[in-house]
């Protein structure tokens, strides 16, 4: 694919970031990747593994003539760097995030993007449970799709030539407002991973009575929900208290439902229950059907050492 942007740069050098490095790479979409990290730490590491064309010491300097401005910070952080880097950013750029809140994140930096530069909010809906410059990889986005959340005023052509970059990066491309956004992944994304933690939470309290045997015989269910629990707990913080009231509102629905079950249970109504996980059922295979996951006997998840 052609070059879209001459230099991008990259703000915080995490999972996605170091990704997007990646996938940038593969297809040649940009002549130079610039990074920065907060963490001394994290800036000598992508060094190290030659993650970015150059890593800076400052957000001021990565961003110096750059075309595209991507930050890859946690939602709570990004008010601060959007105010740093805001007199630095060159007229005709476009600024970019990759935050799982939309409207928290447009509340946060619009007031710090200068006129003449594009504010185009994104998110990718592609992770692993891992962190840091070394955990990325060019297929992250791969048939995954990343939401496009313009702010009102974009010139078209802006939003075009980002989309060009996520496509070209692997990715399927949608447009979604704001408030939309939160809600739907309030319901796909934000309460599961906050029952998962949940969930975890009580085996913890539960290994200390039974001798850790949950821990030993933990079933698929339960690994499942340990993968999900051990994202990064900065970014999941900063994601409840930017989306609450969407994610608030689903909590609840999904508090409603639990009660129903736990109604159907303690009555023995094996209809009821026999009904509900039918229906639920058929949402796995829209999922598969839609490219979204396999499947597979282990869901895709294969140890890394057997991918091919």
């Amino acid at each position: 694919m052609a070059q879209v942007y001459d230099k991008v740069a990259l703000i915080g050098l995490g999972l996605i970031a170091s990704s997007m490095c990646h996938a940038i790479r593969r297809a040649g979409l940009a002549r130079e990747i610039a990074g920065y990290a907060r963490s001394a730490e994290t800036r000598a590491t992508a060094r190290d593994i030659g993650l970015c064309d150059i890593v800076t010491d400052t957000a001021a300097e990565a961003v110096k003539d750059a075309d595209l401005v991507v930050l890859c910070v946690p939602v709570g952080a990004m008010e601060a760097v959007a105010r740093d880097i805001g007199p630095h950013l060159k007229q005709g750029a476009t600024l970019s995030d990759v935050g799982s809140v939309k409207r928290a994140v447009i509340d946060a930096v619009a007031p710090f993007v200068p006129e003449g530069v594009h504010f185009i909010p994104a998110h990718p809906l592609a992770g692993t449970e891992h962190s840091g410059p070394r955990s990325g990889f060019a297929e992250l986005f791969d048939n995954r799709f990343c939401i496009l959340v313009p702010v009102a005023g974009t010139e078209p052509a802006a939003v075009t030539r980002l989309a060009d970059l996520w496509r070209g990066i692997g990715s399927n491309v949608d447009e979604m407002d704001a408030d939309h956004h939160d809600l739907v992944l309030a319901v796909t994304s934000h309460t599961p991973h906050l029952i998962a933690y949940t969930m975890v939470g009580v085996a913890d309290e539960l290994r200390r009575v039974t001798d850790s045997e949950v821990i030993k015989y933990s079933a698929a269910g339960f690994r499942d929900f340990t993968r999900i629990a051990a994202s990064d707990p900065t970014m999941w913080r900063d994601v409840f208290l930017h989306n609450k009231d969407a994610t608030l509102e689903i909590l609840g629905r999904f508090t409603e439902e639990l009660f129903a079950l736990q109604r159907a249970i303690r009555l023995g109504d094996g209809d009821h229950l026999h009904a509900y996980f039918t229906r639920t059922r058929s949402i796995r295979r829209s999922i598969i059907e839609a490219g979204q996951d396999t499947d597979a006997p282990d869901f895709g998840r294969k140890p890394a050492a057997k991918r091919e």
